[in-house]
């Protein structure tokens, strides 16, 4: 970058996105002004350089930036056509910009561009809206800040947010920043670091006024029964109500999933005043637009039992959606001209809160669902502040409805990309930290889905995972099929993290080349052990959350051409893929009413990248067929039809096919993935 003041900019925007206390993520905006020569006339000319539209702060890059021309920008003060028209300003921001490529103009744009300030941040901290909240919010910005920082009543952010900061900035030349009602902070400066340290002084002030005034049980006293289980206990429940949570608000659309039991979260569920708190839901427009304006609230103590949970979130469900259907109701009318508001988006929440255990958030994806929860903990913030000065008092549903359902909002949703195939969709793989297991995790990850690898070793399963992506798409665990605990800690791990489970591929496995009498009944244990009983655990703790889920899913065998084709020197193995065959037809037939197709896929030949192989068991086959090991993968790949070798991505090809939509109807099936091996044809 060779602008300066861009590269300031970056950088002060960068510091102040790093810390959460200065704003949420994706949330808030920053810009600066100054010069630059125009390549058209060689002169120099005033830009603003400004945060594009859903960037994020603290990862902002110079393509995160809209650049504008700032005097074009001022101009459009005379055409602006008044509030009831402020949206048809955003269109003509398209015509301010200089040069092309960057980010899209956001909607605060108007305050950064109109604000006479060579650098203007505006942030969402906890401890400025907390003011923002405040039902004396303006009393309140008074008494702490003095003439230092302003007060904004509420208004939506526009072009004409940006008229009446720019005004106040200039009726109040002290003024270093200002309050937006029911929103976050605005500050300023005549240089980059001097704009920073405003905001910080701004946020840093609020906070240690709130620390040194607040009341000292800001959400009342402790109610009995409330209170957090144990760390062990509140796993152990959140597992146990995840999957039926997550089908509930799933209605509408599927969902994933996030859980969080911070301590701000059981704090607050622990205390008289959170269901009023919880009632008003969230108020500045990031929040809410990630939360919805209320979250759905258990209101059974802690000790409930699992049972009477979800009897009673499947009623508070169905009441949640009947309110929000009417708040929809009383909300979308005629906006005065021919258009009207969108559609109903959902009625599901996408924050459920659970005394004693914790918060579940959910979204399109892992990243958004645990957004979600990141911003109610925020509100929380902000209600514990504003309730520890003055009473909380978000803006009103009205106001929140015409955010919520604005058309810019629906614009910005509709230019999303298309989720891809396997999008909101969580599978567990086992044996996935190499060969087959990882070609399949790695292949169901790129296509949308979240993934929990499940292997023998945990670092080995973590190192795969953070290969494929960040937590956000895959995690890796440590699972002993054959051991029931262990494969039940497993799809507890993958409830918890993505909030349930769709997809299941029983992979793990092992193979020992030996003759019938050189097999000895150990042999046989730990291969029937690993791959039919390991099998039978894993399907039946999925099966669990699937049924519980009501979302259908997937439950995929990975056996082998051995299932069917009698080779010599292979007993063991041979015999317990048999078995896992036929674990399919059985498991078909019975999770069928449920919606769970159960399908197999029998390769043949895998030898590179495979760990069974590389584990002494391609020495031993190439020893069988008497060529040199190096070559085994060659020689079965002249014993097919098609005279191909079987790769391990090959195989993750089939997985993906059968959890795919195009296979939707189809269940009880095993695919051969052998390059065509006669003897093994499906009869």
């Amino acid at each position: 970058m060779t602008n300066t003041t861009a590269a300031e900019l970056i950088a002060r925007s960068n510091r102040l996105g790093a810390n959460p206390k200065n704003t949420n993520y994706a949330g808030g905006n920053t810009s600066a002004k100054g010069t630059e020569i125009d390549p058209v006339t060689g002169e120099s000319v005033e830009l603003l350089w400004v945060k594009g539209s859903g960037g994020d702060l603290g990862t902002l890059t110079e393509q995160g930036l809209a650049v504008l021309r700032l005097d074009r920008v001022r101009s459009l003060v005379n055409v602006y056509p008044g509030p009831d028209r402020e949206d048809e300003m955003v269109a003509a921001f398209d015509y301010t910009l200089h040069g092309k490529g960057g980010a899209a103009p956001s909607i605060d744009t108007p305050m950064h561009g109109l604000v006479d300030a060579a650098h203007v941040d505006h942030l969402h901290p906890d401890s400025g809206i907390a003011i923002a909240t405040s039902a004396d919010g303006d009393t309140l910005t008074a008494t702490i800040f003095g003439d230092k920082v302003a007060w904004v009543p509420w208004r939506r952010p526009g072009f004409q947010l940006g008229l009446d900061i720019a005004a106040i900035k200039d009726a109040n030349p002290r003024a270093i920043g200002c309050i937006l009602g029911g929103h976050g902070i605005t500050a300023w400066g005549d240089t980059s670091d001097e704009a920073e340290a405003n905001s910080l002084w701004i946020i840093d002030t609020a906070a240690a006024y709130i620390a040194a005034n607040s009341k000292a049980e800001p959400f009342g006293r402790l109610l009995d029964g409330f209170g957090p289980l144990s760390a062990e206990e509140r796993r152990a429940k959140a597992a146990a109500l995840a999957p039926t949570i997550r089908g509930l608000v799933s209605t509408d659309a599927p969902k994933v999933g996030h859980f969080t039991d911070a301590p701000e979260v059981l704090d607050f569920l622990s205390r008289a005043e959170h269901p009023r708190l919880a009632a008003l839901g969230t108020s500045c427009p990031d929040h809410f637009l990630r939360t919805k304006v209320t979250p759905l609230l258990l209101d059974l103590p802690a000790g409930a039992s699992t049972t009477d949970a979800i009897a009673r979130l499947q009623e508070l469900h169905e009441q949640y959606r009947a309110d929000y259907q009417a708040y929809y109701d009383r909300n979308a009318v005629s906006t005065g001209s021919t258009t009207e508001w969108p559609a109903i988006r959902g009625a599901d929440p996408l924050i459920v809160l659970v005394p004693g255990v914790g918060m579940f958030s959910y979204g399109a994806n892992k990243q958004t669902a645990r957004v979600a929860g990141e911003f109610f903990l925020n509100a929380i913030n902000v209600m514990r502040g504003a309730e520890g000065l003055s009473t909380y008092a978000p803006i009103d549903e009205a106001e929140k409805f015409k955010i919520e359902y604005w058309a810019l909002e629906e614009a910005k949703l509709q230019r999303m990309p298309a989720p891809k195939p396997l999008a909101t969709r969580v599978a567990l793989v086992t044996g996935a930290a190499s060969g087959i297991g990882k070609a399949i995790a790695t292949r169901l990850a790129a296509e949308g889905a979240c993934v929990v690898i499940a292997d023998l070793d945990l670092a080995t399963a973590q190192a795969a995972a953070a290969g494929i992506g960040t937590e956000d798409v895959a995690i890796g665990v440590q699972a002993n099929v054959t051991d029931e605990a262990q494969v039940q800690a497993s799809v507890d791990a993958a409830v918890l993290a993505f909030g349930g489970l769709d997809l299941v591929v029983n992979n793990a496995g092992l193979s020992l080349s030996k003759s019938l009498l050189e097999t000895t009944v150990a042999d046989w244990d730990l291969q029937h052990n690993v791959m039919a009983k390991g099998s039978f655990l894993v399907s039946r703790a999925a099966a669990r959350v699937l049924i519980d889920q009501k979302l259908g899913g997937d439950i995929i065998y990975i056996s082998s051409k051995n299932s069917i084709f009698a080779g010599p020197n292979n007993i063991a193995y041979s015999a317990t893929k048999a078995d896992q065959a036929h674990q399919v037809r059985l498991l078909a037939a019975e999770l069928g009413e449920h919606g769970v197709k159960v399908n197999g896929i029998n390769p043949d030949g895998v030898v590179r990248g495979s760990g069974i192989f590389a584990g002494g068991w391609g020495a031993k086959r190439a020893a069988v067929y008497g060529v040199p090991e190096e070559e085994l993968g060659k020689y079965y790949a002249q014993r097919t039809l098609l005279k191909r070798e079987v790769l391990p991505e090959n195989v993750a090809n089939a997985v993906f096919v059968l959890c795919s939509s195009d296979l939707s109807h189809t269940t009880g099936l095993h695919i051969p993935v052998d390059a065509g091996v006669a003897a093994a044809f499906l009869r």
